[in-house]
């Protein structure tokens, strides 16, 4: 057996990393906790933009009008109706009082009051259903007069005035500042690692900033996801500004952090 020659000193090294004690769980987008992107469910032109990029809004404010004529026309026609339904009403309940009175005085028979009876109750059917009509034609008009449905900032408006708006299609966006969040894809390898509660530092490239925060949600299945997991991360209270729609990196803190050793024998 031939000799190998002196032994080598052997020597410890740390290893030290500056995420030695997270692990990269993944990336998303930025968004605020109370956001919402609001569309109709009609088809018409854009009739009115009150609003601009960055207007701050009260709950209840109009955000954009849509001419729809066909539902207007739907209105006129209710309004016509419940105006003919109240004339008949009013006139079989004057002619079904006056002949309750009649028979009580013996001068109507059971049948001349039954047929004004069922007369008067007909008509206050017609009455009833031409003023839900009116309800239901008064609710289509929330559709065509899209409201704040809280207090907040317009970020974003994707119809101009004279444009068509088509159902299901984005018209506005509002969201209320404050509190924030990071919607981000995980991959499988690293699912398993995972705990709602656990903490997160954030790092908002575009800013060369680290927010803490921590995982809210975290869902349970890859399947319509691309084969990856979502997790939603809750920002603590930070000082940093206009963070919504930036794109952030993820990393959790490990349970049991420890710096690696290596050792060459």
């Amino acid at each position: 057996k031939k000799d190998s020659g002196p032994a080598v000193p052997v020597t410890v090294a740390e290893v030290e990393t500056g995420d030695s004690n997270t692990i990269l769980a993944g990336s998303g987008q930025i968004t605020a906790l109370n956001n919402a992107t609001l569309s109709t469910r009609m088809m018409g032109y854009v009739e009115s933009l009150p609003v601009k990029i960055g207007q701050k809004v009260n709950k209840g404010d109009l955000l954009i009008s849509i001419n729809n004529v066909d539902l207007r026309a739907k209105k006129a026609q209710v309004e016509a109706s419940i105006a003919e339904a109240t004339v008949a009403f009013n006139n079989a309940k004057k002619d079904y009082e006056r002949f309750q009175n009649l028979f009580r005085e013996s001068s109507a028979s059971q049948k001349e009051l039954d047929d004004m009876t069922a007369r008067y109750e007909m008509a206050k059917a017609r009455l009833e259903s031409a003023n839900q009509m009116k309800n239901e034609v008064n609710s289509q008009f929330a559709y065509a007069n899209i409201r704040a449905t809280f207090s907040g900032v317009v970020t974003n408006t994707y119809r101009d005035e004279g444009e068509m708006a088509n159902p299901g299609v984005p018209l506005v966006s509002v969201e209320s500042p404050g509190g924030f969040e990071v919607v981000a894809k995980v991959a499988e390898n690293n699912i398993t690692g995972i705990q709602v509660g656990a903490k997160a530092l954030v790092q908002v490239k575009a800013l060369d900033t680290i927010v803490t925060g921590k995982v809210t949600e975290l869902s349970a299945s890859a399947q319509n996801t691309g084969g990856q997991y979502l997790m939603k991360v809750q920002l603590d209270k930070t000082d940093a500004k206009n963070l919504s729609g930036m794109y952030a990196t993820v990393r959790l803190e490990k349970e049991n952090a420890h710096n690696e050793k290596t050792k060459d024998t």
